[in-house]
């Protein structure tokens, strides 16, 4: 058995998860998700818990078994308490403003960058406009559309000039060195 698998995942009161099919949705207080999982697992809704349980001991049933369960846990903890990323724009001029369902960043290009956010995925800008912090319930999608935001301007490695995780350590190179 996986260790992780063979876990009940806890209902929190307030949420409602549900299987239809394939596809599990899951509703609380901060939103709403669903994702689809692989047809070999099965998973039981009941007694306040969510039990992953798998057919049988195949390379692919155990594999999925751990991986299935925490897809469930990141659901209903995306919808109690909710993911989110922070962003951090380093570089002169750099900045971040907050529009509605979009982004708007100045990057230093000839035009301001405008990013629209999808469903479901907040961001909020702080008053510095150096940070941006991306909110949602599904922990996939806010994960995505953080990247997506970095790579709008990576860091480099000379200045350590672009967008970066709050957490992100830029490796710096050294410049290069006048002749004597």
């Amino acid at each position: 058995m996986s260790r992780i698998g063979k876990i009940p995942v806890k209902i929190p009161e307030k949420v409602k998860v549900t299987v239809v099919g394939n596809t599990v949705k899951v509703e609380g207080p901060k939103g709403k998700t669903s994702f689809v999982f692989n047809a070999k697992m099965k998973i039981e809704v009941g007694n306040g818990e969510v039990a992953v349980l798998r057919p049988d001991d195949s390379t692919l049933a155990r594999s999925l078994h751990g991986l299935t369960r925490t897809l469930v846990r990141n659901a209903v903890d995306g919808v109690t308490k909710g993911y989110e990323r922070t962003l951090e724009i380093v570089g002169v001029g750099f900045k971040a403003e907050g529009k509605g369902r979009e982004v708007q960043f100045a990057l230093g290009f000839s035009h301001p960058v405008i990013f629209a956010l999808p469903e479901g995925i907040t961001a909020e800008v702080d008053p510095k406009q150096t940070k941006v912090t991306v909110r949602g319930a599904d922990k996939h999608m806010v994960g995505m559309t953080a990247a997506r935001i970095r790579e709008l301007r990576p860091p480099e490695p000379y200045k350590g000039k672009g967008i970066k995780y709050a957490n992100e350590i830029i490796r710096r190179k050294e410049g290069k060195t006048g002749a004597a």
